[in-house]
């Protein structure tokens, strides 16, 4: 009888078969929900946040340049708040989609995490993208409602719900309804549901649309927890808290996933308005940040720039490079010149 299990076929010390053509992780496998139990993953990242020993009080998201800030209390009361208040005023159907246009705020995590708990595909974009690129987004998302600035709301058409302001009286007291939690109508979010649409650079043709569903995000979220709880064990001491400096856009895929392992891990999320490398310097001295996922020219600015001698980044313990590639050589140069900051890739 031909050989059919899959271990046996592959290589133990590589991970590849040969059979197959691939490569499989020679990493014991992740505990995933069962694939049939209807979860969200704000749900599960939710989930998890309140697993840990985090005090309510605790900072979850600072907006440096606008002086504002969000407490985890207040942050997981206003998401409850807001699904409540869209659930009561919108005739949202599930898997809907909303699309966000806004620059990074202290309200977007809250949008985020309130439509993916109902079952409302998250849509989010670029602001600056151009008027005609914000048709062709909606166009493909078949977007019903949007969430804007008054900034950024002349660009988006006229939709079935139309737009809310983050920025408006109206949406701030979306965000401050009591006695919700008996009230909101349960959602019934299955794991292959879509939760969010995301859009390609447009690197080559028209910006595409990409459908990640919970089922992907959760699984995602599962890689970070596993590697959450395995810091630190090897050390007497805990591991500090995590400050996590945003140097990516929140409407990107590295932004939006990072976003949402933020909650899971129960870390303080740093963010600007507009990057600026000196401010980035300036906020990782000021809150004791331990981590930021940035691209590749930020490594290569702080390999090169004389300013991180300005100030103390002594807090900083890793990086997180992706979006591209990053050479050998520039890796190399940083390890040297942060030789206690690990460089991931």
């Amino acid at each position: 009888m031909a050989e059919t299990d899959p271990k046996r076929l592959m290589d133990p010390k590589t991970g590849f078969s040969h059979q197959t053509g691939t490569y499989s992780s020679l990493r014991p496998p992740l505990p995933l929900p069962p694939i049939n139990q209807p979860l969200s993953v704000a749900e599960f990242c939710l989930s998890l946040f309140h697993r840990t020993s985090t005090d309510g009080s605790t900072t979850f998201v600072v907006n440096e340049t606008a002086g504002e800030s969000l407490s985890y209390s207040q942050f997981v009361s206003q998401v409850r708040s807001l699904a409540y208040s869209l659930q009561q005023r919108y005739f949202l159907s599930q898997n809907d989609v909303a699309f966000v246009v806004s620059p990074p705020s202290i309200h977007i995590p809250v949008v985020y995490f309130a439509l993916l708990s109902l079952g409302i595909i998250v849509s989010p974009s670029n602001p600056l993208s151009s008027n005609s690129e914000i048709a062709h987004q909606i166009q493909l998302s078949k977007s019903v409602i949007a969430f804007a600035t008054s900034k950024t709301f002349h660009k988006i058409p006229s939709l079935k719900h139309g737009t809310i302001l983050l920025d408006s009286p109206e949406f701030l007291s979306m965000l401050t309804q009591s006695n919700v939690d008996n009230i909101i109508k349960s959602v019934k979010v299955n794991q292959s549901d879509t939760a969010a649409i995301l859009y390609s650079s447009g690197t080559t043709g028209r910006v595409k649309g990409v459908m990640v569903t919970h089922r992907n995000l959760i699984g995602m979220m599962a890689i970070s927890h596993r590697y959450n709880m395995n810091q630190g064990k090897d050390n007497d001491k805990p591991p500090p808290r995590p400050v996590t400096f945003f140097t990516l856009p929140l409407f990107h895929v590295f932004g939006f996933f990072m976003l949402l392992g933020m909650v899971l891990s129960a870390s303080t999320v740093v963010l600007v308005e507009r990057f600026d490398f000196e401010e980035m310097l300036r906020a990782v001295e000021k809150y004791k940040v331990t981590g930021m996922p940035v691209s590749p020219p930020v490594v290569v600015a702080l390999v090169k720039s004389d300013l991180t001698k300005k100030y103390n980044l002594s807090s900083l313990q890793g990086l997180g490079c992706g979006g591209a590639s990053l050479g050998e050589e520039m890796a190399q140069r940083f390890t040297k010149k942060f030789p206690n900051v690990l460089l991931a890739q």
